[in-house]
């Protein structure tokens, strides 16, 4: 996993999930924010306590988790 500073997990945080400094504002609510069209500036503006670089870490954090393992089939 790639160094990451600013995402935390904490059982008495939103259930444990992957949380941004450890506020209450999940990994999974910035992708999908990004996801849905959401430019920086605006997800900025709608989390004025957030950084530019906690939604890099997020996209980089989710990149990272959805990395697929190859496994090989058995040949027929």
């Amino acid at each position: 996993m790639p160094e990451l500073n600013r995402i935390t997990f904490n059982p008495n945080v939103m259930g444990g999930k992957p949380t941004i400094r450890g506020m209450r504002v999940t990994v999974g609510t910035l992708v999908g924010l990004v996801a849905s069209g959401y430019t920086n500036a605006q997800i900025l503006e709608l989390y004025p306590y957030l950084e530019a670089e906690d939604i890099s870490e997020a996209l980089a954090y989710a990149a990272w988790r959805a990395e697929e393992i190859d496994i090989p089939f058995a040949s027929a």
